[in-house]
């Protein structure tokens, strides 16, 4: 059976993706997330990124309590400031995005740089999320919800999905197989 399942292309890279994140899933909830080291490096990046740009766009922000290492929130002064959740900091997009370009047929070599560069852009495009959302709290409070909920949802994960079809349609097909595929211009 498996044999057949390796030569159905769809239906073996549809095995790696569901065996990638069923091991995702057990490594992050059994073992990443009760110890919360990388939720957190995430989370802190995220925050001092975002107080940067904030601050550099001319914004005071929410003044740091005293003992304010566990502090989840970014804010501008004046609003009660946005929460960051661990499942608001992209950590599941980075095992979504790696798993399917894993699981996908293509060069190792490609993947190696693609991987850890789609990462890092979906980490920004989070970043942006997060300091639109700071913005959001304070001009129109009142759309926080929705536009957490589902603007920035569809968006982020509309990201993911171009990063993927950047994948399977450029990206995954080795360079001999392109140049086949390039009609050559006749004399």
């Amino acid at each position: 059976m498996f044999k057949k399942i390796q030569k159905n292309p769809t239906l073996f890279f549809l095995l790696k993706a569901l065996l990638l994140f069923i091991l995702w899933y057990f490594v992050y909830e059994l073992w990443l997330n009760p110890l919360g080291v990388v939720d957190r490096l995430v989370i802190n990046n995220l925050i001092r990124s975002g107080e940067f740009i904030i601050s550099a766009l001319g914004f005071t922000l929410i003044p740091e309590p005293y003992l304010a290492s566990n502090i989840r929130t970014l804010g501008i002064d004046g609003t009660h400031g946005l929460w960051i959740g661990d499942p608001c900091n992209g950590l599941t997009l980075f095992a979504l995005f790696s798993g399917f370009v894993i699981a996908y047929p293509g060069p190792l070599k490609t993947k190696l740089w693609f991987i850890p560069l789609g990462i890092l852009s979906i980490h920004l495009i989070n970043l942006l999320r997060i300091i639109a959302l700071v913005f959001i709290t304070l001009y129109w409070p009142d759309y926080l919800e929705l536009n957490h909920t589902y603007t920035f949802t569809i968006l982020v994960y509309s990201f993911v999905f171009i990063l993927w079809m950047i994948w399977a349609n450029k990206l995954s097909i080795p360079k001999k197989s392109q140049e086949n595929i390039i009609p050559r211009e006749s004399n």
